[in-house]
């Protein structure tokens, strides 16, 4: 579990193929503290640390994981935002979150608001996740909250603190990112499609 308070950024070293599983290096100043078979959340992947070398450690992601997250889009260079999952008796900042990215979701609107910054994203809403107005979500592993729900997207307030120390300084229209929908929401609407 993780709170989808980001700690840090991390940077892809290097992306190698292996069959259908694909192994990717990472750099970040939080590589000294983790351990083998810890797992850590990548732009709201949880994924396995499986080797530590240095300042990089490299995580391995199956077919599946590739097929519904943003991490086929992953390139070398790329920055992305790292979360280790939570202990427990610490403070829940965020909100509750699992990990298990739900869809990919594309950017539609990114612009500057005097200060702040908006998003706008667009889903398909075939896979009947919905998102509830001042609901919580997860974008790229950052926990936030909905500020205009509606049918098939949603969009977000972005502070300078977040937008400095994740990866959302780097959206823009077309950006593909991965989307983890409120469990409690997953739940209500689950309740809803069944009557």
């Amino acid at each position: 579990m993780f709170t989808g308070i980001i700690e840090t950024l991390g940077t892809i070293q290097e992306i190698q193929k292996e069959k259908d599983n694909v192994h990717i290096t990472v750099e970040s100043s939080i590589t000294a503290e983790l351990q083998i078979d810890q797992s850590v959340a990548h732009n709201g992947v949880c994924l396995t640390v499986v080797a530590i070398k240095d300042s990089s450690y490299t995580i391995t992601a199956i077919n599946e994981t590739i097929k519904k997250t943003n991490l086929g889009n992953w390139q070398v260079g790329d920055s992305v935002n790292l979360e280790r999952a939570m202990k427990l008796g610490d403070r829940l900042d965020g909100h509750m979150v699992q990990g298990h990215v739900d869809q990919v979701g594309t950017c539609i609107v990114a612009k500057e608001t005097g200060g702040s910054w908006l998003y706008t994203f667009e889903y398909d809403e075939a896979l009947s996740n919905i998102t509830i107005e001042k609901g919580s979500i997860t974008v790229n592993g950052v926990s936030l909250t909905v500020v205009d729900s509606k049918k098939n997207q949603f969009s977000v307030a972005i502070i300078p603190y977040t937008y400095e120390h994740t990866n959302f300084n780097t959206f823009k229209v077309g950006t593909k990112i991965n989307l983890e929908f409120d469990v409690i929401g997953k739940y209500v609407s689950r309740l809803y499609a069944n009557k």
